[in-house]
């Protein structure tokens, strides 16, 4: 890769952003051969590749090298191997018992695993890393509706969190594999050394996990006796008996014939995981972030839940002043600014900053660059979101009244190839609609319980990963709310 870019691979998103502002957009870059590379943020661009030309820039087989521990699952997957895994996970993601509980379960965790941990983290009066809590938090959440299983990572006495450092190793290896030619990362794995050393270190630990997870999920199930229906789990705040893994347990593609799990579903099912754990607790804990160093942002969210609560205090007159409010996904969902102000902070930092595609013949860009079969294509989510040409010259400030109709009574519609944190076209996010829904649920009640307070001297920034996680975490002081209502 040019020379520059290795030099700043420190601040790597933001050099990215500083160069495409400065070229239009777009530019190529040379390095040795075989990294041949387009690099581009113009939402013209993105739409030629992700919606209009889709079939020409599938993700190719080095990216799916570069994270060879998912296999052949549906985050390396290209064409008919992706479209058969979309349908069954489009399936899924359907299915009305199913994501009747994930909003249950996400509203219970909150109650009775995050704001319990935050209350004793404001009692030991002791700095904290809220990222973690945060990631804690949607690991938990993530892994009942996978494999029906509570992984109680929230609990007071933190347990080691093994399995989610494995997760991470993976991301940030990828992205490592994407900045050397591949002959130097394979030497390293072969030789396990440097960052390959991390990731090997990882994978068992992985499998060994799902092994885990599927155990603990036949024990219940036989202590359980049958398995109820869609129907009768919908009623239920229990662990759902028709999860995730369900849908995949009698499928030879994924089991053998003694119903053992094979490398697919190992895959797909850590797949789920990285899916719903990374995205959402990087989202959480950025949207967090701004909201913390913009209070005037965080009171009017305040503002526009306080009605709520005055409406439960008149239903419930005997409710105390200082009792937690947990608001219920129904409740927050129609919320304006709180929606407004999450989506100004994917904007800023999409929780997957850079995207990855390969060139199948060659094209003309409507920016006018020439590609050639074979070059490697970058998207720039994270530098898109920050172009004066998208944006306007306000576009590095955090001001979410810019997705605010006029009439200020909806959220304005922006096309996903200018705003791709969930991506757009045909691989666009399936599990968009229940993630935002949990994010409002999830802000609204820790930012109308706690306050908080980044430590000084404490630098957020971002960690050279896939995902936009911190690099140092985001160490916080809690203070509880006690609001007069």
């Amino acid at each position: 890769m040019l020379p520059s870019l290795v030099l700043n691979l420190h601040r790597f998103h933001d050099y990215l952003a500083t160069v495409l502002g400065a070229t239009g957009g777009s530019f190529q870059a040379r390095g040795p051969p075989g990294m041949r590379f387009l690099i581009t943020c113009d939402p013209e661009n993105v739409r030629h590749m992700l919606v209009s030309s889709f079939v020409n820039y599938p993700k190719g087989e080095e990216f799916a090298s570069f994270f060879d521990v998912m296999g052949d699952s549906f985050f390396n997957a290209d064409g008919e191997s992706w479209r058969r895994q979309r349908t069954r996970v489009q399936h899924i993601m359907s299915a009305s018992g199913l994501l009747g509980f994930m909003a249950r379960w996400c509203r219970d965790k909150v109650e009775t695993g995050l704001l319990p941990l935050l209350s004793y983290m404001e009692d030991n009066n002791a700095p904290f890393d809220l990222e973690d809590v945060l990631t804690r938090f949607t690991f938990d959440m993530t892994a009942m509706p996978v494999f029906g299983v509570d992984t109680g990572r929230l609990s007071t006495d933190l347990p080691p969190t093994h399995v989610p450092t494995a997760m991470d190793a993976v991301m940030e290896v990828g992205f490592f594999r994407h900045t050397v030619p591949v002959s130097c990362w394979r030497l390293m794995r072969r030789l396990k050394i440097g960052p390959e050393r991390k990731l090997a270190e990882a994978q068992p630990v992985l499998r060994r996990f799902v092994d885990e997870m599927l155990e603990r999920r036949k024990k219940k199930k036989l202590k359980g006796g049958v398995i109820i229906s869609e129907e009768q789990t919908a009623g239920s705040r229990a662990a759902p008996d028709v999860d995730i893994a369900s849908f995949y347990m009698d499928d030879p593609e994924y089991v053998d014939e003694g119903g053992e799990p094979r490398e697919f579903l190992y895959a797909t099912l850590i797949n789920y995981m990285v899916a719903g754990r990374d995205t959402v607790g990087a989202t959480l804990a950025w949207f967090l972030y701004n909201l913390i160093r913009h209070p005037r942002v965080a009171d009017a969210i305040r503002a526009e839940l306080a009605p709520i609560v005055a409406a439960r205090k008149l239903k419930s007159a005997t409710a105390a002043d200082d009792t937690m409010v947990v608001f219920e996904p129904e409740e927050t969902k129609p919320l304006v600014y709180l929606h407004a102000a999450l989506f100004e902070s994917m904007r800023l930092y999409p929780p997957v900053p850079i995207e990855r595609k390969e060139a199948l013949a060659e094209d003309v860009l409507p920016s006018g660059h020439r590609v050639r079969a074979g070059d490697k294509i970058l998207i720039s989510v994270y530098a898109m979101g920050r172009m004066e040409g998208v944006w306007g010259e306000d576009c590095a400030e955090y001001r979410p009244e810019r997705w605010v109709t006029a009439e200020g009574g909806a959220v304005r519609h922006v096309p996903a190839h200018r705003f791709a944190s969930f991506h757009a076209g045909p691989r666009s996010c399936l599990g968009k609609d229940i993630s935002v829904a949990q994010m409002k649920c999830v802000v609204a009640t820790v930012l109308w319980n706690f306050d908080f307070e980044v430590v000084e001297g404490h630098v957020v920034e971002p960690k050279l990963s896939v995902i936009l996680q911190m690099k140092n975490g985001l160490l916080v002081r809690a203070k509880r709310r006690r609001v007069v209502r």
